[in-house]
Parts: structure tokens; C-alpha cells; sequence
């Protein structure tokens, strides 16, 4: 059986494989303002969908010993995984990081 936690960071991780493998190198290239434009929509997608099961529930999640509700986790886990997956992106497709 699926934990709620393992749930929400599968959902996630789909989420980012599917913007940063698909989506970003279509629509942002290798521009950081775009790509954070799309990964605010992106991310946003991800705290609806788990919001949708999770909202006004007693489910209380598990994050390295501190017990958090689904909001705070999905943020979390989703920073988590996007963070090192940016950066491979940047380096990647040459994002210019600096203006």
C-alpha cells in the first residue's frame, strides 16, 4: 500500500519529470524567466491536486520526524526534488543565470 507521503512525492517527481523533460525545453528554452513563470503554474498544479485529496482531512504527514500538514509537505518535497533537477536543467540547456 501507497503511503499519503510517498503519494504526494510520486506526484511530484512526475510533475517535475514531466515540466522539466517536456514542457520547459518547448516553451522556456534556456530562459530563467520563463521557466520560472511556468514552474510557478507547475508547482501550483501539484498543491491543487494534492489539496483536492488532502484539504480539511486529519492526515498528518511525516517529514523527518516533524509532523506537518499536506500543504507544508508538498512545498517541501516538491523544492526538494525541483531544486537539483533545475540545476542539471541550467547547466543542460546554458540558462543564463545572470542578467
Amino acid at each position: 500500500m501507497i503511503t499519503p507521503e510517498l503519494s504526494i512525492i510520486l506526484l511530484n517527481a512526475s510533475i517535475i519529470v514531466v515540466a522539466y523533460f517536456s514542457i520547459y525545453p518547448k516553451l522556456a528554452g534556456n530562459n530563467l524567466h520563463k521557466i520560472a513563470r511556468y514552474d510557478f503554474i507547475v508547482s501550483c498544479v501539484a498543491l491543487l491536486m494534492v489539496g483536492f485529496k488532502f484539504a480539511g482531512t486529519e492526515v498528518v504527514f511525516n517529514l523527518l520526524g516533524f509532523h506537518v500538514n499536506w500543504f507544508v509537505f508538498t512545498l517541501i518535497t516538491y523544492t526538494a526534488i525541483e531544486v537539483p533537477t533545475l540545476i542539471w536543467y541550467c547547466k543542460k540547456h546554458k540558462v543564463n543565470t545572470k542578467h
